[in-house]
């Protein structure tokens, strides 16, 4: 009961004495704070968009008016609002207007889902979904584009595996984009090919554009829906904030009008992708902050420099162990790169890059000391401050690069959901010795790094609790979790340790510790409220908790049929 005083005497020093009424008051629950030394309540009052008061549920009736909306909570659990540090918006969206191949654990499903759309599709039309992965299915092979051929023949057909990183076409959608056997890849990109030199259908990285671009263009309708479904399939699962990886001004002009609108109401920490015109025009710019009373952000770049491990693009330090003659891909221009770290150090622009493999990890650490060095700190940057860059995924990291991120002041950006996913296939992809450095969350941790930890939707799923149950699991959904002596369970998480990967540790990532990421007052009335206490509850458990309500600046955006 002490610490409960303890927040009833921070809201008075805030200026908001117990007799001024809150807009909205939730009681009767257990309040993890995200405060270290005051972790618990169990109430919470709210004026405006700002939390007035943090404490027990019989201080905060003196807060209650007749206008004041309460909230009797009967024993619900509420968090500082969830943040996923690492997703695509529009990506989640279009996943859930398109054809959905999530789920298809057999090659045969996959076929037969695919089929089912085809049959629906009028003659000629492009059939176009994503979500596959082939390392569930028995054998664990890539589709060939005679598969799709079988089932469509009169369609053009793309549909883009779970990691966005390749692409299976069938030979219609190759005739269309005038694609053959002799065609060059492009850099950063694989055509794959049988022994005989003939054309799989799988198109990797860059090599997915040469049959993209020829794909119907989305309508303005379209465009907007992706987002605002988006959004609200984000709230609707407890995620207060998105940090969207990647995207153009254009997207940011649409996501201004549906703010304006009232169409969105979900916090996006926005990145424009680089190098790139779109990238040019923010360092020229300089970065907005907090528009929509703090609701959109822009002030990052997101560049990719390898691709997935799944479709072996990750770029690795030695070949990969399962095809000897490849060490995955460069997806970036070195020279543009560099050139664009050092204008963003200049101008105060967060970067945040895509590596996957020890070799693209190794190379961003190198790359990003040589642009601090280049530009050191006092009158040449532009923020005096940590710069606060990141590397995004981070997956698979020279256990010798690992202090690194702590002496260069990188963040780590993890995706625990990757890891429970790949490890079917890491192991064969790797051998197991360089596996010591892979998804390894508590490593990073170890050394005092704030780990933003995220989704990566529409990779996977972008469900909180999948994140959060990998994250102190490190098992699949089926609670399998590999072979102890290759996937390293001594990288679990406690569970303060992964509720601070989507809490407080995204805030430090976004620049906004000081704003959200803990239930204190003064902070943005941001929370998560589940049906169950995930901090105690057995792990199987966790998976099945469920949003009751997604509050975002004081306002319930979400609210669950009970």
């Amino acid at each position: 009961m002490l610490r409960f005083a303890v927040f009833a005497t921070l809201a008075v020093a805030a200026g908001c004495a117990p007799r001024d009424t809150a807009d909205l008051v939730l009681k009767n629950a257990t309040v993890y704070t995200g405060e270290d030394g005051r972790p618990r309540a169990e109430a919470v009052a709210v004026k405006g968009d700002r939390i007035v008061f943090v404490g027990s549920s019989a201080d905060a009736a003196r807060f209650e008016g007749a206008a004041t909306r309460v909230e009797d909570l009967a024993g619900a659990v509420v968090f500082p609002g969830f943040a996923d540090a690492h997703y695509h918006l529009s990506g989640v969206g279009e996943r859930e207007m398109t054809l959905n191949l999530e789920g298809t654990s057999t090659k045969e499903a996959f076929l037969a889902k695919v089929k089912e759309r085809v049959d629906q599709t009028p003659a000629g039309a492009w059939v176009v979904g994503r979500g596959w992965i082939e390392t569930f299915w028995t054998p664990p092979v890539f589709p060939t584009r005679q598969d799709l051929d079988a089932i469509a023949p009169d369609h053009p057909v793309m549909l883009t595996r779970a990691d966005g990183h390749a692409s299976i076409v069938n030979t219609r959608a190759l005739e269309i984009a005038g694609v053959t056997k002799a065609t060059p890849a492009p850099d950063g990109g694989a055509l794959n090919k049988t022994p005989a030199g003939e054309l799989t259908g799988m198109l990797i990285d860059r090599a997915q554009g040469l049959v993209g671009r020829h794909l119907p263009a989305e309508t303005p309708e379209q465009l907007d829906s992706m987002i605002v479904i988006g959004a609200r399939r984000s709230a609707e699962l407890g995620w207060t904030q998105v940090h969207d990886a990647g995207g153009s001004w254009a997207e940011i002009g649409r996501m201004r009008r549906l703010y304006q609108a009232g169409q969105v109401k979900l916090r996006i920490y926005k990145a424009v992708g680089g190098p790139s015109p779109d990238a040019d025009s923010l360092l020229a710019m300089g970065r907005s902050i907090g528009e929509f009373g703090g609701r959109l952000t822009i002030r990052a770049i997101k560049t990719w420099i390898d691709g997935a491990l799944g479709s072996r693009g990750a770029f690795l330090l030695a070949p990969y162990a399962d095809e000897p003659g490849s060490r995955g891909l460069i997806t970036v221009d070195t020279t543009r790169f560099r050139a664009m770290l050092v204008k963003a150090l200049e101008r105060g622009i967060q970067v945040e890059t895509h590596a996957i493999g020890d070799g693209g990890n190794r190379l961003v650490l190198d790359m990003y000391q040589w642009a601090f060095e280049a530009v050191p700190r006092g009158e040449k940057r532009a923020d005096p401050k940590d710069p606060r860059w990141r590397i995004e995924h981070a997956q698979i990291v020279d256990p010798g690069d690992i202090p690194r991120f702590k002496s260069l002041g990188v963040v780590p950006s993890m995706q625990p959901s990757h890891a429970i996913g790949d490890l079917y296939f890491a192991p064969s992809r790797l051998g197991g010795g360089r596996l010591v450095g892979a998804y390894a969350w508590k490593a990073f941790l170890d050394l005092g790094l704030p780990l933003a930890g995220g989704s990566d939707a529409p990779v996977e799923r972008g469900e909180p609790m999948i994140e959060f149950y990998a994250a102190v699991a490190r098992r699949d959904i089926r609670g399998n979790a590999g072979p102890d002596s290759l996937w390293h369970p001594e990288q679990k998480l406690s569970r303060e340790q992964a509720l601070k990967l989507f809490t407080g540790y995204p805030a430090y990532a976004a620049f906004e510790d000081d704003r959200r990421g803990t239930i204190a007052v003064g902070k943005w009335a941001d929370f998560t409220i589940l049906d169950r206490d995930i901090m105690t509850v057995p792990e199987a458990d966790i998976l099945g908790a469920k949003t009751l309500l997604t509050v975002i600046g004081g306002e319930i955006v979400h609210r669950a049929q009970r």
